[in-house]
């Protein structure tokens, strides 16, 4: 997909891998997806979204715990996943997924469905049965 889903991917092989904590692996990956761009490596709408999914247990491999401060981009990030497991087309359009995760508010996409999205179609996303 995009970056920050590429930084999420990299993260979580650094979890699984080199037994990286989720922070640390966040921002080793962002380094290293961003080694020019601070901002980028700083965004936290991502992060959020991503260390809010690996919080709850849901990105494969990594262990649940207490990673983020974060609600919103969490709920929405989780939403997203509910949505995916139980509805697979969602897969194939970010901004309709997108809309359906925000459940009727009105706010623009930051990063969070390019984590979920990914991590989706690299089958490291574990649906709640």
């Amino acid at each position: 997909m995009g970056k920050y889903g590429d930084a999420a991917v990299k993260a979580t092989s650094l979890i699984r891998q080199a037994g990286y904590r989720p922070c640390d692996a966040w921002k080793t990956a962002t380094k290293r997806q961003f080694p020019t761009q601070k901002s980028a490596r700083e965004k936290g709408c991502p992060r959020a979204a991503y260390l809010g999914l690996c919080e709850e247990g849901i990105v494969c491999g990594v262990a649940r715990g207490n990673y983020t401060r974060s609600v919103l981009n969490k709920q929405y990030a989780l939403e997203a996943v509910q949505l995916l497991c139980s509805d697979p087309s969602f897969a194939s359009d970010k901004n309709r997924l997108w809309k359906k995760a925000l459940k009727g508010e009105d706010k623009v996409e930051n990063g969070q469905m390019d984590i979920v999205l990914t991590l989706w179609q690299n089958r490291l996303i574990k649906c709640k049965t």
